[in-house]
């Protein structure tokens, strides 16, 4: 039987669509797939000729093949069977759990993304805002790493600049994987950060089902010779000081290392301060929320406006950037020599090491060291009291092995930056050629002074 069927025009392009599809997906896309990666392999073999810490293969694995690989780990799977045996939950929804921690934690590195993109733009906005410079640094140490260990970037938090500072100072040595809180889960900006490797975490989960897919994904990682950066006091300095090392990640890290092993791990202590910190007065006004954290007031109109003015100024001339931004490198520690120095695999020793490492390396800026002169001083100070005092402060930082920046190489020069800075936000007022406190900012001095407080401590710079 033979005839002529008719159908709308619609439904034969629609069809015909879909056919194009068909045929793209199952005969072109695989062969693009093959290409492109193949040219992104050879991009990645360029980068690594001129990193001093090469990008491992562990980070360039698929994103859905780790996403299986984590959620399937055996370490992850005993943890779902004695999840199971707690709550009674059917393990069809444990395993939807872990498929969804594993899926939320797992990054998808892009070295297009991190070199192209990110690098790029961190430097750009790094330098829009401050004058980087580059604090102490231990090259003799840092040139001797083994190019085969696993590199740990441990640092103090003092901003959510940091992220960008040290991403545009290291992007000529190594990519980067950072440990990155809730705050950076908003989109699109997650989707930014997970291609640039980093690994997102909740920093005040407790359920046990979360920590084992986070440690493990944190242990293959480290295993894989991911070079990664952490910050040991887990959250940002509400107080400026130097905050205790929290122990988590840290404890991931060494659970699970062993020490006769080939693969070593290297952490290497990182110290960051600025002239200026950009959310100073948010993270002092934070108030305690449950459970003690931490609840930060943003008032977002406001700093959409302070953004654009700032733009503006900076275009017209008439603001300038938030003084200087500084980045100390320092002695790298070998965990399999800590290790065997030690009686014991003892997390909170190494914690401490670490923070007492962090803490002799924190650059001392004209901010900071004007600031804690004023904070010492009891009546208002002429600029020449307050540089004689800077200076004999300066001897006694100096004589504890700290690195000050001095612009220039003009010590009265430093002492105006800090000056200037401190003035020009009201925290300091000068009056008949005297500088005194306005006593609504004395908490935003002792902020500043704060930061290198553990550099003038008498038993030496330790974690506060």
């Amino acid at each position: 039987m033979q005839g002529v069927i008719e159908i709308p025009v619609w439904v034969a392009v629609l069809g015909g669509i879909a056919a194009a599809i068909a045929i793209l997906d199952r005969v072109l896309a695989p062969s693009v797939r093959w290409y492109l990666r193949r040219r992104l392999n050879k991009a990645v073999e360029r980068l690594n000729t001129r990193l001093s810490l090469r990008i491992q293969p562990f980070k360039l694995m698929r994103r859905s093949a780790l996403i299986e690989r984590l959620a399937h780990d055996p370490e992850v799977m005993r943890a779902v069977e004695h999840e199971i045996r707690e709550t009674g939950m059917p393990r069809g929804i444990i395993l939807k759990q872990v498929q969804r921690y594993a899926r939320e934690i797992t990054p998808s590195f892009s070295a297009i993304m991190y070199f192209g993109v990110g690098a790029r733009v961190s430097r750009w906005i790094a330098r829009l805002l401050y004058r980087v410079r580059l604090g102490a640094l231990d090259q003799e140490a840092l040139s001797k790493l083994d190019a085969s260990s696993s590199v740990v970037f441990v640092m103090n938090h003092r901003s959510n600049m940091d992220y960008l500072l040290v991403t545009y100072i290291a992007s000529t040595s190594s990519a980067l994987s950072y440990a990155v809180g809730e705050w950076a889960r908003i989109w699109p900006l997650s989707r930014l950060i997970r291609s640039m490797g980093a690994y997102f975490i909740r920093r005040q989960s407790r359920g046990g089902l979360y920590r084992a897919v986070l440690r493990r994904y944190v242990q293959m990682a480290t295993e894989g010779g991911v070079a990664q950066a952490i910050f040991p006091e887990g959250g940002l300095s509400r107080d400026g000081r130097l905050g205790r090392p929290k122990l988590g990640l840290l404890s991931y890290i060494v659970d699970e290392f062993d020490s006769d092993a080939a693969l070593d791990v290297v952490f290497v202590p990182v110290g960051i301060n600025y002239d200026r910190v950009l959310e100073d007065r948010i993270l002092l006004a934070a108030d305690a929320g449950p459970a003690g954290r931490a609840r930060f007031k943003v008032d977002i109109p406001f700093a959409l406006r302070a953004i654009i003015g700032y733009l503006v100024g900076r275009i017209t001339g008439r603001t300038h950037r938030f003084g200087y931004a500084a980045v100390s490198f320092g002695t790298p520690l070998s965990l399999s020599q800590f290790m065997q120095e030690s009686a014991a695999t003892d997390v909170k020793a190494l914690g401490r090491e670490l923070s007492r490492r962090i803490g002799a390396i924190v650059p001392v800026l004209p901010t900071a060291l004007v600031a804690s002169v004023m904070a010492a001083a009891e009546t208002s100070l002429t600029s020449e009291e307050i540089v004689s005092r800077c200076r004999k402060m300066a001897d006694r930082l100096e004589g504890a092995g700290a690195h000050i920046h001095v612009p220039r190489k003009n010590f009265d020069y430093a002492v105006e930056v800090g000056l200037r800075m401190l003035t020009s936000r009201g925290i300091l007022i000068e009056d008949d050629r005297r500088f005194g406190l306005a006593i609504s900012d004395a908490a935003l001095l002792g902020y500043y002074a704060n930061s290198i407080a553990h550099l003038l401590a008498e038993d030496g710079p330790t974690g506060a």
